[in-house]
């Protein structure tokens, strides 16, 4: 049974990747077939609009998307446009694994912590932003709920509990925001007392940063809000390597988008050395929310080999001498084994 997904490219080293990771997903047999949709610096050339509505369709039409770095233009006028997708489908869990693989520029070897932020709420508000006539103060609200808070930090047990994780790790500032991530830290702790089975225990942010750089095998599951989520899925990503193999997947109720979290990088646009592996671990990861969870274990494995056995086809970001092309024939060829 064959399955259509939405597919955008992106822009930069976007189109590149994209071709990569859909040869892999060829390859492993998935019965996907792909909806092609526009987004980003492409779409506005060609349409006039970042995200054109025939890509809302799509996306809303599937259900399911894998999304390339898309580049908002900078400057009044051009809102975020992953921010606008996140809201326009209620996208509001935003989930990040960071997981160690060989032969990466990492200082450690052990890591395997997934972070779950709520995407669509906290500091991200764009009411409530204002400046003064005068341009001496900024204000900004931050506004968490309780339907929000208690979806985010359900949605975390319940995966770990899904795929077998030990701890939750609730992260806020309550002690200083006190309303805002107060409500917050007040419902992980009610929603915790559901899941007995899995250990849970909570960390002021600040805290965690420093635990997370020192020990960072003391987490498996972190939960947050939006902002504290957006940075430490980053630092998560550091002790891995960086961004190059950073996934993102951010689920709603209705719909799923999976994308590479790192930019476009134009200034390496067309030269054929991205890495392809953060998109990859995206198709991975939207495999298994397709019920193909054999295949995108299959694919994780497939990548870490190919990283360990296969040096010379891994992009120079990685130490090897080979080509976005040649990583993804190479991991295409053992999918295949």
């Amino acid at each position: 049974m064959s399955k259509t997904i939405a597919v955008i490219p992106g822009d930069g080293i976007g189109p590149e990747i994209m071709t990569a990771t859909l040869r892999v997903l060829d390859a492993l047999d998935c019965g996907l077939e792909y909806d092609f949709a526009e987004a980003g610096m492409i779409a506005l050339d060609k349409h006039g609009d970042l995200l054109p509505k025939d890509t809302l369709d799509k996306i809303a039409r599937h259900k399911v998307a894998l999304k390339g770095p898309l580049t908002t233009p900078i400057g009044g006028g051009f809102t975020s446009i992953n921010v606008t997708l996140r809201r326009h489908f209620d996208l509001y869990a935003n989930v990040r694994p960071a997981i160690s693989f060989p032969g990466t520029k990492s200082r450690y070897d052990n890591i395997d912590i997934i972070t779950v932020r709520e995407n669509t709420e906290g500091a991200y508000l764009a009411e409530g932003q204002t400046v003064s006539e005068d341009g001496e103060v900024a204000q900004s609200i931050i506004r968490n709920t309780r339907k929000g808070s208690t979806r985010i930090v359900r949605y975390a047990f319940e995966m770990a509990v899904k795929k077998g994780r030990k701890k939750v790790t609730a992260v806020h500032k309550a002690n200083i925001m006190k309303t805002s991530s107060g409500l917050f830290l007040n419902v992980a702790r009610e929603i915790a007392k559901e899941y007995p089975q899995i250990e849970f225990n909570e960390m002021i942010v600040d805290n965690t940063c420093m635990q997370l750089v020192m020990k960072p095998e003391q987490f498996d599951v972190i939960v947050t809000t939006n902002l504290f989520g957006d940075i430490l899925s980053d630092l998560c990503a550091g002790l891995v390597g960086g961004l190059g193999l950073a996934p993102g997947d951010n689920i709603g109720e209705h719909a799923a988008i999976f994308e590479a979290v790192h930019g476009s990088a134009p200034d390496i646009a067309g030269k054929g050395i991205a890495n392809p592996c953060a998109l990859l671990l995206a198709a991975a990861d939207m495999l298994d929310h397709l019920g193909m969870v054999e295949k995108g274990t299959k694919l994780r494995q497939a990548i870490r080999d190919t990283m360990t056995n296969d040096r010379d086809s891994v992009t120079p970001d990685l130490g090897g001498k080979g080509s976005t092309e040649s990583f993804g024939e190479a991991i295409a060829r053992r999918v295949k084994g």
